[in-house]
């Protein structure tokens, strides 16, 4: 039987953010599963349209994929999708599963980084590993994504536990589309004595989100917004997908499918 893994994601932009942490992830799970073939889908409609403009690469959606897949003669086919909630993007790599589940012997999906408790469990420790040595001055905030999907919740679930960990105490998580924003982040600060922040994109790539809204030195960016507060803003521009005990998860959540 022909067996395929298809990893599903949102997608960038950015070449070099790109195959640190996508192409990354895709080639530690074809590692982990030598009998499987890797294939590539981005879910970001806006994102394959710039990558075949710019690059003159076409990338394909979910559906596209699992057509070639297919055609290809694939009989048991397994979904990895690197999104961090079960927001809109990751309905859309379900619907596509669901659309197909008649074309396939076995088709099957993986979960996002975030959807039962023990995961939330999993995320707290894999933090924890990542993050930089921090003295009693200095705190971690971390620049989630955010939705306006009901999903969102997860962010703050997730916050909640940091907290709760002596472990990830002193580590803030905001989001720039959704719930907590910088400014509750800044209320959460006042009074905890810290002096210095380390910016880290809390999604799988550091792109635009992470060099514009985070890191650069424009007028609504975070890092300008915590320094016109007070605070030494260092952003480190690494996605998720560049932390081993991430790419770890992603790993985990492919097996759970199987």
């Amino acid at each position: 039987m022909k067996k395929g893994i298809l990893v599903a994601s949102f997608g960038t932009t950015y070449i070099s953010t790109r195959e640190k942490t996508i192409g990354a992830i895709e080639e530690k799970m074809a590692k982990a599963f030598p009998d499987f073939e890797v294939r590539r889908a981005f879910t970001s409609s806006m994102v394959r349209k710039r990558i075949l403009k710019n690059e003159g690469i076409h990338v394909d959606d979910v559906d596209e994929a699992l057509s070639k897949m297919k055609e290809d003669g694939f009989e048991e086919i397994y979904v990895a999708s690197l999104h961090i909630i079960a927001g809109h993007e990751y309905k859309k790599v379900s619907h596509s599963i669901n659309r197909f589940k008649d074309d396939f012997k076995v088709i099957k999906g993986a979960k996002p980084l975030l959807y039962s408790k023990v995961h939330y469990d999993e995320a707290v420790d894999a933090i924890a590993k990542l993050m930089p040595e921090l003295s009693e001055n200095e705190a971690l905030v971390l620049m989630g994504h955010g939705s306006d999907h009901a999903a969102n919740a997860a962010y703050v679930m997730l916050y909640h536990m940091l907290e709760r960990n002596p472990l990830t105490s002193h580590v803030y998580l905001g989001t720039v589309e959704g719930y907590p924003e910088a400014e509750d982040i800044l209320e959460e600060l006042e009074g905890q004595g810290y002096e210095k922040l380390y910016l880290l994109p809390f999604m799988i790539v550091a792109g635009d989100h992470a060099i514009n809204d985070m890191a650069s030195d424009e007028d609504d960016s975070w890092k300008s917004f915590f320094e016109s507060n007070g605070y030494q803003a260092e952003p480190i521009l690494k996605g998720l997908g560049e932390f081993e005990p991430i790419s770890e998860m992603f790993i985990k959540r492919l097996k759970d499918s199987m």
